[in-house]
């Protein structure tokens, strides 16, 4: 039985819906996607296509093999949760009545699939650039300066990303004649023969957001459409992450930068008064989680990393998606507009903190079976230092996530009057849904489920009686510093500079440059050239300004276009194709004479 593609299905099916006038069938057809996509990887898993692994869909171009289907284990549970994920979100989307925003979301979907299941590098490169243009869009779809503006900005830091990412492919191939997207550690550590593989690990790292190549993510998301932001905050890092695990597994710099990481993006948001971007720096440092156990490399931080990617997907979309409730309804996302709308949105504020307590690896919560491996797999190779910024990088994670935005958004006394209410039937559908996902993979048989797809054996058991101590100590504790101390965590209204200021402030300047001295001294030469071309056809065009002969009296005309006028027959007019053969001789003399001497 042939493989259908899961992301070409959705590809293809997301440009029926704006053609489609009943707007039951195109909101059927919508949700049907992922839906139809997720039972195709159903079939999968159970062999109906054949016993994993196995590689489809070859095609032969240019004498280099296309690989559109390379399904393993490593695939398999990204491809799950990614569709997963989508057929949440697009419930929560459904009273969006923007077709072509729909159409966006679905070929973002579907290229992360593509990218997800590409066995060769240009495959993945082809996918990788749809993804990223794709998404552009749910940022532009909301049609404010801001968004341009941050869209612009995002299309800039991915062209640079694809370049970095293609420049390295290139130079791959044409090193050693292969095009396989496979294990590429060895090729690290060796000069400037690492050069092609340093460039691919860029591109990777910076759709992973690592610092200092993650500035688009808190610019960009925030300012993407309430439905939007949803999907992005699932696919862009989440399929950097599965490109990392399996190019670069165990490179110890990942370790590093992704233990860095995870402290850098809580230290961040804890300072940021607009929700949505509070919670794209938790993305980061999330992720850094992530790039941490594939930098360690072993079976158990590996499985960590995907396992804590799977249940990121989760619920930092279901964080996204009560924010998005949120600006739905009151149209503010600063926390210094919003306060008490427990009293309006109390299911809203139940549904978020589920996803507040799985992103803080609470106990009987999905972050805690996925979180707990990393650690722990930090401490098996005694690394101190990474142990201790992952597990500051938990504490601040529920001080901000669990603790603060909430209170600021539904208890704190507002200091404006808002009028708010549930959000759409739909959007608490999907919320609810992905809650129970949270719950559900938290808990047996959930998490077992989810440990039997990883793509190594897992020896770990998350729910053991020291450890769930350890974790329940640490959130009273800070619990109780955040009831004495509360007031230190309101929201205040002002600019936070990050890494991207000194790029924006340098990008200012040249341009400024460019716009004044640079034009202006463009001008000028352009002005000299223009007068040294006027001499030279006058020139030609009279040779008595080469001779000096009076061959008859000059009168020139002051009109609009100079015009030179003879009095006298004697005078010698030379047309302008006769001026370029006589150069032309002279240029050919030249080079006899050079040739001979």
């Amino acid at each position: 039985m042939i493989w259908l593609h899961p992301g070409v299905l959705i590809i293809f099916g997301a440009f029926l819906i704006p053609l489609i006038r009943w707007k039951t069938a195109k909101k059927t057809i919508f949700v049907l996607l992922p839906v139809l996509a997720f039972f195709i990887l159903l079939m999968t898993s159970f062999g109906y296509f054949g016993s994993l692994p196995f590689v489809t869909w070859k095609v032969s171009v240019l004498g280099k093999e296309l690989v559109f289907g390379r399904i393993d284990a490593l695939s398999m549970v990204f491809a799950y949760v990614f569709v997963i994920a989508a057929i949440c979100m697009n419930i929560y989307s459904l009273h969006v009545e923007r077709d072509w925003e729909h159409v966006a979301a679905m070929l973002y979907v579907g290229s992360t699939l593509g990218a997800t299941f590409a066995g060769d590098l240009f495959t993945l490169y082809i996918f990788w650039e749809t993804m990223a243009i794709s998404s552009l869009f749910l940022v532009w779809f909301r049609r404010t300066k801001a968004a341009h503006d941050a869209g612009f900005r995002y299309l800039l830091w991915h062209i640079f990303g694809g370049a970095c990412l293609l420049s390295g492919i290139v130079m791959h191939v044409i090193n050693t004649g292969s095009t396989e997207f496979t294990n590429f550690l060895s090729y690290l550590g060796k000069g400037f023969d690492s050069i092609p593989y340093y460039l691919m690990l860029i591109g990777f790292m910076l759709n992973a957001a690592v610092p200092p190549l993650h500035a688009w993510l808190p610019d960009a998301y925030p300012e993407a459409t309430v439905t939007g932001a949803v999907y992005m905050t699932a696919f862009t890092t989440k399929c950097a992450v599965y490109t990392l695990a399996r190019a670069f597994p165990g490179a110890e710099v990942l370790m590093w930068l992704g233990a860095i990481m995870a402290m850098y993006g809580v230290v961040f948001a804890m300072i940021q008064n607009d929700g949505r971007r509070l919670l794209s720096y938790h993305i980061v440092s999330q992720v850094g989680y992530m790039v941490c156990g594939v930098g360690m490399g072993t079976y158990l931080a590996l499985n960590g990393a995907v396992a804590h990617a799977f249940c990121h997907i989760l619920y930092k979309a279901l964080l996204f998606m009560g924010m998005g409730a949120i600006i739905e309804i009151t149209g503010r996302s600063k926390l210094t507009d919003l306060g008490g709308l427990y009293k309006y949105m109390p299911m809203t504020f139940y549904l978020y903190m589920v996803g507040a307590l799985s992103i803080s690896g609470l106990p009987l919560f999905s972050g805690f079976v996925s979180k707990t491996m990393t650690v722990y797999a930090s401490a098996e190779l005694h690394q101190p230092i990474v142990w201790f910024l992952l597990e500051g990088a938990t504490i601040g994670t529920f001080a901000c996530i669990a603790l603060k935005l909430p209170w600021n958004v539904w208890f704190k006394e507002r200091k404006i009057e808002l009028t708010a209410k549930e959000p759409p039937k739909n959007m608490l559908v999907g919320m609810a849904l992905m809650a129970f996902l949270c719950i559900f993979f938290g808990n047996y048989p959930g998490y077992h489920i989810l440990y039997g797809i990883l793509p190594y054996p897992v020896e770990f058991e998350p729910y053991e009686p020291l450890r769930v101590v350890e974790t329940l100590e640490f959130f009273m504790f800070i619990t109780l510093a955040f009831i004495l101390f509360k007031n230190k965590f309101e929201g205040e209204d002002k600019i936070v500079l990050d890494l991207d200021w000194f790029g924006r402030v340098l990008g200012s300047r040249f341009i400024s440059f460019c716009e004044g001295s640079l034009m202006n001294f463009a001008s000028f030469i352009d002005r000299k050239f223009s007068n040294m071309a006027k001499k030279i056809k006058m020139t030609f065009t009279n040779p008595e300004h080469i001779f000096g002969a009076n061959y008859g009296s000059m009168q020139v005309l002051n009109t609009k276009d100079t015009k030179i006028n003879f009095k006298n027959q004697n005078t010698i007019k030379i047309s302008t194709g006769g001026a370029l053969l006589i150069i032309l001789i002279f240029m050919l003399f030249y080079l006899a004479i050079y040739l001979i001497f």
